[in-house]
């Protein structure tokens, strides 16, 4: 069959499909993953096929209101749709659709004849268990979740308007705005895979047919890929090390957050490598180590804990590892993902982003580190997640 997988955002929006999309391809299928041109190199490794999709119209990381979140995402799958309709070939039998893909996605299919599939990596559906992802983590009871959930559809909905208007234009569709074209999808029960661990987020009872939760899927990483050698050296050197990363968050906050970390890991007496990432942090010293891009699947579960801006992939993988979490929210839906780390026992509780000092943060290694009971839940936690097997339910699901 041929698949096309689209995706867009950060990093960590984009990585979980390559390895989807490299099971697929191992079950025997044609499988090409449409995304940024940033994240080509990443696609190309898994051995699928890449086409370019539209990039952000400005840079990510940054730490900003959730109206200024909103301005730019409208912005961005306004001219992300201008491009979509050029991603797909006439011979494509299946589309995989993100939730940021999907409200174009739909429209595209409609015009030439496509299935689709949702896979999802993050839950969008209203439910009473849990507000919004994007309302972060505290609970307004079952009727104020549902209701929330609602309004969050909503405001996806105003955020597409433009984006799908035109794109239906361009497709010589009638016209149709995305609140309906959502609905459409619903009453169907077209199907929903979602990408995350029910370790993490139990399938909603409240959910309608078609929604699913199926278990993580992991980014691709090459049988023979391994840790550099500096970062081997430096395991070897002495005892456990703290991983400290923001990811794609925090970018102009790399002299602060490398200044808060160094002093954090000294105050709990504890060794530590730092991730450079969008926001540049460096540190320097024999107990500190600071590296580029590395497969967290290789050096998690070599860590003593894990402090994060709680995207859902590094939150998965953390969890993977059996690794306690200090999670360190910035923006979206990392204070949902933070919360759930938490409610099970997994991480701390969460230091949000504005207010992380030196002295927090060394407090909540002392806790994550020292106190046994976040590793033994980060554990059982990790051998629920080695019985998913996301990818198997997406080929059971294409029938």
């Amino acid at each position: 069959m041929r698949i096309l997988i689209a995706a867009a955002g950060s990093r960590g929006d984009v990585a979980p499909y390559t390895g989807l999309g490299a099971g697929l391809r191992e079950a025997g299928h044609d499988v090409t993953l449409a995304t940024t041109d940033a994240f080509a190199p990443l696609v190309r490794e898994a051995g699928l096929g890449f086409r370019s999709l539209p990039s952000r119209p400005q840079a990510q990381g940054g730490v900003v209101s959730r109206r200024e979140l909103m301005r730019t995402a409208a912005a961005f799958v306004t001219e992300l749709g201008q491009g979509f309709a050029d991603a797909v070939d006439p011979g494509t039998e299946l589309l995989l659709l993100s939730a940021t893909t999907a409200p174009l996605g739909w429209h595209v299919a409609e015009a030439l004849g496509i299935r689709t599939i949702g896979t999802y990596l993050q839950p969008t559906a209203p439910t009473g268990d849990f507000p919004p992802n994007v309302m972060g983590s505290r609970s307004l009871g079952r009727l104020g979740n549902r209701a929330a959930g609602h309004i969050a559809l909503r405001m996806a909905d105003r955020v597409y308007t433009e984006a799908v208007t035109e794109l239906r234009r361009r497709l010589d569709l009638p016209a149709l705005g995305p609140a309906e074209t959502r609905r459409r999808q619903e009453r169907a029960h077209r199907p929903v895979l979602h990408g995350f661990s029910t370790a993490l987020v139990p399938r909603p009872s409240d959910w309608r047919a078609g929604l699913h939760v199926v278990g993580t899927w992991w980014p691709y990483v090459a049988p023979d890929r391994r840790l550099p050698g500096e970062v081997e050296d430096f395991l070897a050197a002495g005892a456990r090390p703290v991983f400290i990363g923001f990811g794609s968050m925090a970018a102009g906050h790399g002299e602060r957050l490398s200044e808060i970390a160094v002093q954090a890991l000294r105050r709990a007496g504890l060794r530590g490598i730092v991730q450079s990432g969008s926001a540049g942090l460096a540190a320097d010293g024999d107990d500190v180590l600071t590296i580029g891009d590395v497969p967290h699947a290789l050096l998690f579960p070599r860590v003593a804990a894990v402090v994060h801006h709680a995207g859902a992939g590094t939150s998965a993988a953390a969890l993977r590892a059996g690794a306690p979490a200090i999670p360190v929210p910035v923006t979206a839906d990392q204070p949902f993902w933070a919360g759930r780390l938490a409610s099970i026992g997994a991480a701390t509780a969460p230091v949000p982003f504005a207010s992380l000092t030196a002295e927090r943060l060394a407090d909540a290694l002392a806790q994550a580190v020292r106190r046994q009971t976040y590793a033994r839940a980060a554990s059982v936690a990790a051998r629920h997640m080695a019985t998913e097997d996301g990818v198997g339910a997406v080929l059971k699901a294409l029938g």
